[in-house]
């Protein structure tokens, strides 16, 4: 079975850039990112939330309404997407704007680590859950900042200008921010906890 992609924008910092779309097998939005959307004349497969934020509701795509407040916007599409057995995810607009909402979304993508494969895009380049062994390609000159969530254990880097050998990160104590790929390819490993990597495009 092929793994289907999705492109996913939320209601942060729209994107500057779009990708080819017709990348995607699907293409969806919660209600608050909807506009952008419209304004663009992209029309998503379907839309979802509980359209506290879109003031006129489409009549021509699927409409899901999820006004359950005790999860967010963000959750409750990916449970959508989960159940509809999509997998592989690109996340836009889950950055930028309020940052409570950034940190929310960090929040859930951890939650849903272990079901669905998250990357998320902004405008200044990509980040991701890290597996316990992450190999990257087309690397060389990027700022690689690993932040930990809130720790993480016995972490290996191949390929940065500062590497760690066998080294524990802890949020609130040491986290690897701002560091530089010396490679294309670069190798990232570690034992347990949570890690995120940040790759941007704009140099350090």
């Amino acid at each position: 079975m092929s793994v289907k992609n999705v492109f996913l924008l939320l209601n942060g910092e729209p994107p500057k850039s779009l990708p080819d779309l017709t990348n995607y097998d699907i293409v969806c939005a919660t209600d608050g990112a909807y506009s952008f959307l419209e304004t663009h004349q992209i029309t998503p497969h379907f839309i979802s939330g509980d359209f506290d934020s879109a003031k006129q509701l489409p009549e021509n795509i699927e409409v899901i309404n999820t006004p359950n407040q005790d999860f967010t916007d963000f959750d409750k599409i990916l449970q959508i997407l989960f159940e509809r057995d999509y997998e592989n995810i690109h996340v836009f607009g889950a950055s930028g704007e309020e940052q409570d909402h950034f940190l929310g979304n960090l929040h859930t993508a951890i939650q849903w680590k272990d079901k669905l494969k998250l990357t998320f895009f902004d405008n200044y380049g990509y980040y991701f859950l890290a597996n316990n062994v992450t190999e990257l390609h087309n690397c060389k000159g990027k700022t690689v900042s690993l932040i930990p969530f809130p720790f993480a254990t016995n972490i290996f880097t191949e390929g940065l200008q500062y590497p760690l050998n066998k080294e524990d990160l802890s949020f609130g104590n040491r986290i690897g921010t701002r560091n530089t790929a010396i490679n294309d390819r670069i190798k990232i490993s570690f034992e347990a906890g949570v890690l995120f990597v940040f790759i941007n495009e704009t140099g350090a």
